[in-house]
């Protein structure tokens, strides 16, 4: 049991260095392609903050373990809201003065009801991954056409923020090697972590769903717990909040999608009646959030963020049974 639980945390965080060295290396190459900064920064970056979600659930799906592919794409969209933006805010509040931010909110919502009419049947199929795989389509050509009319009218802070932290210097041949690198460690690692959750699973007598929920989630959740904390260190607060929040809608769309393409199935119905409108109603408080009068997320609205997280895993695993709305 004790070899299980290291194997599944080596697993974790090979995958997410796995993931930043991935995206390292397709930023080097994309910009030495003459791909725009402000495309690579929503599109390359934007993504490969969702990598680690998206192969341990593409993963558990082909091994069909569709619990824990779902029940990881909404815990770590749970976790990003009530754990990761909750303590941050409880340490320091963050301010949002990006209007692209403020622009995407109704589109995170807009998927976030999207996923619950994919969920609603308990089962993802086919049909269900092309809609949600061409909605992250859709999404990122509007984030771009919004990116563009901003810098047109003068760098909008989360631009300029994104801009200033993709690699500057450095080769393609280190870039492709990176790249490599992470293609061979990430199936590796996922393959670690699906088997071994497995395992600890069944030990504590819990379900996949809850495994997938919270201690997957938590783990495939760290490259945007990284970038949040870099980006309040430096005081770079709309980097912060535009991670959590293309994270959020890359973890709805690409790792419910590719899953749902690749091996459809059925699921946990528990992972809709309890666990979705748990991630819509964080998702409208985020959106609230950001978008009162005064554009701050503060200490008050962090604590009880936290504490939302903390109740929820409670439920989890004190009540698993009992609560469906």
């Amino acid at each position: 049991m004790l070899l299980a639980i290291v194997l599944m945390i080596v697993g974790l965080l090979l995958l997410v260095y796995a993931a930043d060295r991935l995206v390292y290396g397709a930023a080097v190459l994309a910009r030495s392609i003459g791909i725009p900064p402000l495309v690579i920064g929503m599109t390359v970056v934007g993504v490969g903050i969702s990598l680690p979600e998206l192969v341990v659930s593409t993963t558990a799906a082909i091994n069909d373990q569709m619990d824990l592919a779902v029940g990881n794409a909404i815990g770590s969209n749970i976790i990003n809201i009530l754990l990761i933006l909750g303590g941050a805010a409880l340490i320091h509040p963050l301010s949002v003065r990006s209007d692209i931010l403020r622009r995407e909110l109704p589109l995170l919502l807009l998927v976030t009801a999207l996923c619950g009419f994919v969920l609603s049947d308990g089962e993802l199929s086919r049909f269900d991954g092309v809609l949600l795989l061409a909605s992250a389509a859709v999404f990122m050509m509007l984030v771009i056409k919004i990116a563009r009319a901003a810098e047109k009218e003068g760098l909008d802070t989360l631009t300029y923020e994104q801009m200033s932290e993709l690699p500057q210097d450095s080769s393609n041949t280190v870039a492709f090697l990176w790249l490599a690198l992470g293609f061979i460690i990430m199936p590796l690692a996922s393959g670690m972590i699906v088997d071994n959750s497995t395992v600890i699973a069944r030990y504590f007598g819990v379900s996949e769903l809850v495994i997938g929920l919270t201690v997957i989630a938590i783990g495939t959740s760290l490259p945007e717990l990284a970038t949040f904390i870099a980006g309040a260190i430096k005081g770079e607060d709309d980097i912060a909040l535009g991670n959590i929040i293309g994270a959020n809608i890359f973890n709805t769309c690409l790792v419910l999608g590719l899953p749902a393409l690749v091996a459809p199935g059925s699921f946990n119905p528990d992972a809709f009646h309890r666990d979705y409108w748990v991630m819509l109603a964080v998702s409208i408080v985020l959106s609230g959030l950001c978008l009162m009068r005064k554009h701050r997320i503060g200490h008050l609205a962090g604590a009880l963020l936290l504490c939302g997280f903390i109740a929820y895993m409670a439920v989890l695993f004190l009540l698993p049974d009992s609560i469906a709305f």
